[in-house]
């Protein structure tokens, strides 16, 4: 049986700062919770239904299906909720390889989506802005479906680690050459700005590579602009096709 106090605990961790004062995250659903123990996260406590096929050595509490539904940050909880240990923070290098820069994407659900989409195309390292959202926040853990286990997010100064870095910088831009019709690198940094506000004014003069996803659909009326987590599908896609 779960306890009030129990319950209180994992509620608080929809807080970031429960989150980093406990250094530990949430994750529910067997696919994202297989995910992170397969790729050595350490759990602090899973809690899961009788129906959980639990991997071999791993011990959790079991709990109702009501029970998991007082828990759960999701309409339909799914057989399982985990609290993970918070990664130790590993050197990551944009050297010899491409990686993206989120330069204040705030919607948890593109920030989850994106690092989907990175580790479909291989890219292994994403670095965020202070104010992009939280990669621990549960919405953004559910919605990378367990690519947060084998893709790496590093909080960082964009500004200066463009300006150290000795790659092309890539950004879309409404005042951005055609993308299809554009030399692509194999390595390199691939910037995508905020949802209302595009990328900022200081990153932007560090582009060295404007790209342009153009608009073909030539009527009177037509999508203002692209959600940023479709438009770094298809910028990775792009990069990917050519190299």
């Amino acid at each position: 049986m779960i306890s009030k106090n129990q319950i209180k605990f994992i509620k608080q961790l929809d807080q970031k700062k429960y989150r980093k004062r406990e250094n530990v995250f949430v994750a529910e659903g067997h696919k994202v919770v297989g995910d992170l123990l397969s790729c050595g996260f350490e759990p602090h406590t899973i809690f899961a239904t009788n129906q959980w096929k639990a991997p071999r050595d791993i011990a959790f509490q079991e709990v109702t299906d009501d029970e998991l539904r007082k828990i759960s940050f999701l309409q339909h909880p799914q057989q399982v909720l985990a609290i993970f240990h918070m990664p130790a923070a590993s050197p990551a290098t944009i050297q010899d390889q491409l990686v993206l820069a989120l330069d204040g994407v705030q919607d948890p659900g593109n920030l989850g989506t994106i690092i989907r989409i990175a580790d479909w195309f291989g890219i292994s390292d994403i670095f965020c802005s202070a104010d992009t959202a939280d990669v621990w926040n549960p919405k953004v853990i559910q919605a990378t479906m367990g690519s947060i286990a084998r893709v790496r997010i590093t909080y960082t100064d964009l500004v200066a680690l463009i300006k150290e870095a000795q790659v092309p910088v890539y950004g879309t831009l409404l005042d951005g050459d055609n993308i299809y019709q554009q030399t692509l690198s194999q390595n390199g940094i691939i910037v995508m700005g905020n949802e209302g506000n595009g990328i900022s004014p200081e990153i932007r003069q560090l582009i060295t590579n404007k790209l342009l996803i153009p608009d073909f659909n030539t009527g009177d009326s037509h999508a203002e602009s692209l959600n940023v987590a479709i438009a770094t599908a298809i910028t990775c896609s792009e990069f990917r096709r050519r190299n």
